[in-house]
């Protein structure tokens, strides 16, 4: 998959690892975030991600497990739970249009 426009994102999953809760934080920071876009956020562990999910936000050390655990969904790795780039920009393409790259 190479991408899904901001229009299209009904669901973001961020995924852990089990006792993380800094990624807790992070789906409670992005639900206030994106609470006026409709988008809902949800937090899984990263072997149990829904099939419904549209973008998967997860720790770059668990990208692997969470591209098998969801093949095919958008993924964006971050490096820091709080004030990642990578979640910033995920959050201004959702509010101003554009297209989230895999």
């Amino acid at each position: 998959m190479a991408g899904i426009d901001s229009k299209d994102i009904r669901k973001i999953i961020v995924a852990c690892d089990a006792g993380m809760g800094s990624s807790v934080m992070l789906a409670s920071q992005l639900r206030k975030q994106l609470k006026a876009s409709g988008v809902v956020v949800e937090h899984t562990p990263v072997n149990s991600i829904p099939a419904d999910a549209d973008v998967v936000l997860c720790h770059t050390g668990l990208a692997d497990r969470a591209r098998a655990s969801a093949p095919g969904k958008v993924l964006v790795p971050f490096q820091i739970f709080l004030g990642d780039p990578a979640v910033s920009k995920l959050i201004a393409t959702i509010r101003n249009g554009g297209v989230v790259d895999a």
